[in-house]
């Protein structure tokens, strides 16, 4: 199984590395885990809707770039189906299960997804309506994939 995690931007904060490094260390003995970071669009303040339109496309570009047809997508959104942990861990072991080896995650720049991004991806997902940074939002996205795998083991690590 393959997980990959599709981010506008450059993680800088050693903390966030080191949160992120531990766990991808423990998702090693389910899954081939890996982050591809896009560059972002360099945006001043107070753009105009069509300067954020021209970010959001320039940096959905490069997202899409990095997908193949066979991934399933999940895009993060701040409007997508919010889920429980135990019902991500159920989604991730039927997607398996059901043939879909190739799974990806997007987390977009400052300024969300384009709608070119939103329509490729396979399902939205929330962590709420929170404004989390994108740093901060890797770490929780990866801590909560391991979740779901050891959910799906039976392991106490969920409890």
């Amino acid at each position: 199984m393959n997980i990959k995690l599709v981010v506008v931007g450059k993680l800088k904060e050693k903390y966030f590395k080191a949160g992120i490094a531990e766990y991808s260390k423990r998702l090693s003995r389910f899954c081939n885990f890996r982050i591809i970071e896009v560059p972002d669009e360099k945006a001043p303040e107070n753009l105009s809707q069509a300067q954020m339109d021209n970010v959001m496309e320039k940096e959905g570009s490069r997202i899409l770039s990095k997908i193949s047809d066979r991934e399933y997508v999940y895009a993060l959104a701040i409007l997508g189906k919010e889920r429980a942990s135990e019902e991500f861990a159920k989604e991730i072991d039927q997607l398996t299960t059901y043939g879909h080896s190739d799974i990806t995650f997007v987390i977009g720049g400052s300024l969300g997804l384009s709608d070119k991004v939103l329509k490729r991806a396979d399902t939205q997902i929330s962590f709420g309506r929170f404004t989390l940074p994108h740093q901060l939002m890797r770490l929780v996205l990866t801590e909560q994939i391991y979740r779901a795998f050891m959910i799906n083991e039976g392991s106490p690590y969920h409890k």
